[in-house]
């Protein structure tokens, strides 16, 4: 059976401080609470909370360190939830789990809107036309497979856009050799997209989100004129919540990058599972708040101001992802390059060409060449680099400072 504790915290006491692992998470009943985070979206640098509000809840679902310090404003009484108790807290409540991963949702939306103009210095589109963008992109670069489902969206929410006749004629001249799948949702609950084929675009509208069953999915979006790719999903993990969530256009694209089999899972599927499958719920708030987790943290990253720093503190987020053993310390490969680093902390070429070589002399890596050219990094002490990046972070300031 359930048991929540209740716990009171007086005026001014800490409920979360920044960087402390917890396993538990609070549910405000009485008094207020103030939660600063990096991340905060709003001018101010920080978030009142009061009944009915959560504290804690993306760091501890996450397994992660905390990313907010919360003060009670005044006295405050909260019930206490542990990460473990989640999935029965579900069952006897299912109201309170749709309102965390709908406020996971919202969150990550502005978070990511944040995080595009920090490394890109641009705003997210949500037009038919970015739809539209994204296609001729893929059309430029050779992939016809993916560029001619674009067309077929832009054609579908924008059948009198300004780019509709090219869209047609480019639609018309693919079609033939196409091996695009799935133009329009169907009652399919299980889908098989060939490799370098659309799921769906940036800017589309959608009410799916989808569990990988087999293969890979890569999440990413056309910026400026390039692709950035945000995340490969492998078996078992979910994407495409937010437009089922908030029934706002897609954030970004999902492209199959292997052959893949995916799970649809629709409005009607979802609500009898928060109702029927407590797990899977559980599970999809797990991966929110890890996918949440990490962007805030990537955010974080996007406000170092110095290259080098920004990319230790980038290679100590993969660390921290990779929820290695405690005693784990020396040696621990990454399987990527420091070119790759430098992009995922979208370095300019002048960034890279000033800090890529003092960046290879660092002490916290060294470089293994055996994996073939370029050189894999190999981090020699991650308690160290852990270290070293949070003392970083913590010389950014907050929104509002």
């Amino acid at each position: 059976m359930l048991q929540l504790s209740c716990a009171n915290y007086k005026a001014g006491s800490y409920l979360t401080i920044e960087g402390k692992v917890e396993d538990r998470f609070y549910i405000i009943q009485q008094g207020q609470v103030r939660c600063e985070r990096r991340d905060a979206a709003s001018d101010a640098g920080f978030d009142m909370l009061g009944p009915g509000d959560f504290v804690g809840v993306v760091a501890c679902m996450a397994g992660m360190s905390q990313i907010e310090n919360s003060v009670a404003v005044t006295d405050v009484v909260v019930i206490a939830v542990r990460r473990e108790q989640y999935s029965d807290l579900i069952k006897q409540n299912t109201p309170i789990a749709m309102k965390i991963i709908r406020t996971f949702a919202a969150r990550m939306r502005n978070v990511n809107s944040l995080l595009m103009l920090s490394t890109t210095n641009t705003v997210a589109e949500d037009s038919s036309e970015q739809i539209f963008k994204a296609a001729r992109f893929y059309d430029g670069a050779g992939k016809s497979d993916i560029a001619i489902f674009g067309y077929y969206q832009y054609l579908k929410t924008a059948p009198g856009g300004a780019n509709a006749e090219t869209a047609k004629e480019r639609f018309l001249a693919l079609k033939p050799n196409s091996h695009a799948v799935y133009f329009d949702s169907n009652a399919d609950m299980l889908r098989k997209y060939p490799q370098d084929t659309m799921i769906f675009s940036e800017a589309q509208p959608g009410a799916e989100m989808f569990i990988i069953q087999g293969g890979q999915v890569k999440i990413g979006k056309i910026v400026g004129g390039n692709e950035v790719t945000f995340a490969i999903l492998k078996k078992g993990d979910m994407f495409g919540e937010m437009a089922l969530l908030e029934n706002k256009p897609r954030s970004a694209s999902a492209i199959a990058n292997e052959d893949c089999t995916l799970m649809v899972v629709n409005k009607h599927t979802f609500v009898q599972m928060v109702t029927t499958q407590p797990q899977m719920i559980a599970r999809l708030t797990t991966t929110l708040a890890e996918r949440l987790w990490s962007m805030s943290r990537q955010l974080i990253n996007a406000r170092i101001e110095d290259p080098i720093q920004r990319m230790l503190d980038m290679l100590a987020l993969q660390v921290e992802k990779a929820k290695l053993p405690p005693n784990f310390i020396r040696d621990y490969k990454t399987g990527l390059t420091v070119e790759d680093v430098a992009d995922m902390c979208s370095l300019s070429e002048e960034e890279k060409e000033q800090c890529l070589f003092a960046f290879k002399q660092d002490s916290h890596i060294k470089l293994d060449y055996l994996g073939g050219e370029g050189g894999k990094i190999v981090i020699s002490n991650c308690e160290e680099l852990i270290k070293h990046a949070s003392f970083a972070r913590s010389k950014v300031s907050k929104p509002g400072a």
